[in-house]
């Protein structure tokens, strides 16, 4: 009885940390995405003068495409303006990912994300204020789009780390593929939220996603469990950066003195040695980098997300460049754009379950990518035809680098136990791929006057690198010295992993 009451209660507090994370990134993603939706909808009560749109284009995508035409249809440089507006975000957000693992690791991440989600909120809302405070101040925009950016860098590596922390290495590919989708489901919702208010009151359109996530913050702050020890289901045994060993059937044995998991139900525990009491100290930023995998899969990742950020921020764009389309023809792409972004990463999760292999699965989706985005370059048919390959075969590595991946080298077998690195890890992972996000749409601006095939095949160099680097990390991995152990002694992880 004591054993069913146990695993209920583990896999009870699996099940909730698994939605709430879910409901909290998708609230990142929600408050994310009025921007472009204000953007491409349309204000029209506006009054456009070239000063008034010039500020509001350049720092946050504010305006209507109508205004949009009035101030820049007479512009020689007016794509690189609009490279320049897709930045202004993504620039804060990739400078602060990289602080934001280190605060997170040294934090207790349960105050850490619910204080970055009540912060976003109230930023977010700020920026929607604007509309009825009426204020055309440059720099107000500019310090609440540096502030949003950087709070906004407390959501992934916090979720990552407590899915990491509840969910073993063995087949999390796939969980962490489906739950992944809170990306989809958190910008899908969010145009529908903004969409209400678009054409009226749109700072309306700011001010209710602020308001969904600070109340998220809130719930995060009053339920969410970083890790099982939090609950006693762990307290004697791995700390936070050390909780490898989960049960894999969930069951517990209880003696009189202690209690302990199961030999048959726990990975061996010598592989993972205890520390007496001490916490584990938490890993510094070159340690981090040492890690097996983590230079080879941040680079890939760079050239992934360059390539599918590039299709969301231009693909209006381009629809309208290539042939006569309507608002909703780009709403529909759009939107099954980002679909097929979510059964990419879950196919890609489930791939690399089924083969215990991430890296092949990586290698091979972005490498039969690159010719799918040579045949789509010509008309909006082929284009269409090509999102719906390349939307799952560039963005199921993109998934699966954010996700597994980066919660697998956050707890690499060379670490046993003795630092604490997922939070550092998955900063290191997702900031070096938002490089990738800003800078994907800012040389589209810069190439896209000499050619939209220029761009394509931009992007196509892009998926090649993509993949030249996960082919790097899978050539390492196999060429490594036969008898040489990943594990360490204690001494040599002191060496090679120095932790502060």
């Amino acid at each position: 009885l004591l054993c069913a009451l146990a695993a209920i209660k583990f896999h009870g507090y699996r099940g909730l940390t698994l939605v709430l994370t879910f409901l909290f990134y998708a609230s990142f993603h929600l408050s994310r995405k009025p921007i472009s939706i204000v953007k491409v909808s349309g204000v029209p009560r506006l009054d456009c003068s070239w000063e008034s749109c010039y500020s509001s284009l350049l720092l946050f995508n504010m305006l209507a495409s109508a205004c949009i035409v009035t101030c820049f249809s007479d512009q020689a440089n007016y794509n690189e303006l609009f490279g320049a507006l897709d930045n202004a975000f993504l620039v804060a957000y990739a400078i602060g990912m990289f602080i934001s693992g280190i605060f997170g690791e040294r934090l207790p991440l349960r105050y850490y994300l619910s204080g970055g989600m009540v912060l976003s909120g109230l930023f977010t809302s700020l920026f929607g204020l604007a509309y009825f405070w009426e204020i055309h101040v440059l720099w107000y925009y500019i310090i609440i789009q540096i502030c949003n950016g950087l709070v906004q860098t407390t959501g992934w590596p916090s979720v990552v780390t407590c899915v990491g922390n509840w969910f073993g290495k063995g087949k999390r590919g796939l969980i962490m593929g489906i739950w992944n989708s809170h990306t989809s489901v958190g910008n899908i919702l969010g145009s529908l939220i903004a969409g209400v208010w678009v054409s009226s009151d749109w700072g309306l359109s700011f001010i209710v996603p602020g308001i969904i996530i600070a109340i998220m913050g809130i719930v995060c702050f009053l339920f969410l469990v970083e890790c099982e020890y939090e609950v006693g289901l762990d307290a004697s045994s791995q700390p936070p950066a050390g909780r490898v060993a989960v049960l894999q059937h969930s069951a517990v044995t209880l003696s009189a003195n202690d209690r302990s998991y199961s030999r048959e139900n726990t990975v061996d525990s010598s592989e993972y040695p205890r520390e007496s009491a001490e916490q584990p100290e938490a890993i510094s930023f070159l340690g981090a980098l040492r890690i097996p995998g983590v230079v080879e899969f941040s680079l890939c990742l760079l050239f992934a997300k360059l390539v599918s950020y590039t299709f969301l921020y231009w693909l209006p764009l381009y629809i309208v460049n290539v042939g006569e389309s309507q608002e909703a023809t780009n709403a529909h792409l759009t939107t099954s754009l980002r679909v097929l972004w979510m059964e990419g990463g879950i196919l890609a999760g489930l791939i690399s379950d089924y083969t215990d292999g991430r890296a092949t699965t990586c290698c091979v989706m972005l490498i039969v990518a690159a010719p799918m985005l040579y045949y789509g370059i010509d008309t909006l048919f082929l284009f269409a035809a090509m999102l719906i390959v390349c939307g799952a075969l560039v963005n199921g590595p993109y998934a699966l680098i954010t996700t597994a991946v980066s919660a697998d080298l956050g707890t690499h077998e060379c670490l046993k136990g003795n630092a604490k690195a997922l939070s550092t890890v998955t900063a290191i992972i997702d900031g070096t791929g938002s490089v990738g996000a800003a800078l994907g749409p800012l040389l589209a601006g810069l190439i896209s006057p000499t050619g939209w095939n220029n761009v394509f095949y931009m992007l196509i160099t892009a998926d090649i690198l993509a993949w030249t680097w996960a082919l790097q990390h899978l050539t390492c991995r196999h060429l490594e010295i036969p008898g040489t152990k990943t594990g360490s002694t204690k001494s040599e992880l002191g060496a090679s992993f120095p932790v502060q």
